[in-house]
This record gives C-alpha cells, structure tokens and sequence, in this order.
C-alpha cells in the first residue's frame, strides 16, 4: 500500500511494525510504531494485536517478508511499499526515540 493509504489505516488504529534493527529505529520512525526487527517477527508475534497491521522498514522488501509472514499467520498484514523513504517523500512525519523529528536511517 502506498504512504496515504497507511496513514488512513493507522488513523483508523491499525498497529504499525517497523522491522529494522533497533538503531534505525530510534534515528526516525512513524509515531507510535512497535519495533520488532525482521528476524524476530514470528517469534515475537504474540505482542502483536489482531487488527489490521502496517508493516515498515526502509525501502519497502523487509517489510514485504514480514507482512507476507504474519498474513501466514492470519493477520490482515499491510505492506508500506516503498518503505519509511516513501513516507518522507510524501512528508509524513517521522519522529526520533526523543520524539523529536526523526530521519529515514
């Protein structure tokens, strides 16, 4: 899904999975993001809520594995095409670990 169509689903409370490693993480992300990196996805998948799910990462095929990954495990998983960059273009904002204004790492 492109960056409008994931904003409208986060402002309708879909839970956003950003899947890079945690210092990416804290150098920009989309506010209110839950950090699990790729490698832990499944394991970790428990402290997913069922619901709609957006999963990141920077350009997009990261996230792509994760979203396929957890729609295997019956989660209605949406992937951000284009990753956090297509965010930024498009100039949605991005914050850091401080909530100060993030940057796409």
């Amino acid at each position: 899904m492109r960056p409008h169509q994931a904003r409208r689903l986060i402002a309708d409370g879909a839970t956003v999975i950003d899947v890079r490693e945690p210092a990416h993480w804290r150098a920009g992300h989309i506010e209110g993001s839950v950090n699990i990196p790729l490698t832990r996805i499944l394991a970790r998948r428990g402290e997913i809520p069922q619901g709609a799910v957006v999963t990141v990462c920077r350009s997009g095929p990261r996230s792509a594995r994760a979203a396929e990954l957890l729609a295997a495990h019956g989660y209605a998983a949406y992937n951000l095409r284009g990753g956090l960059r297509e965010w930024d273009y498009a100039g949605y904002p991005l914050t850091d670990a401080s909530g100060e204004p993030g940057f796409v790492a």
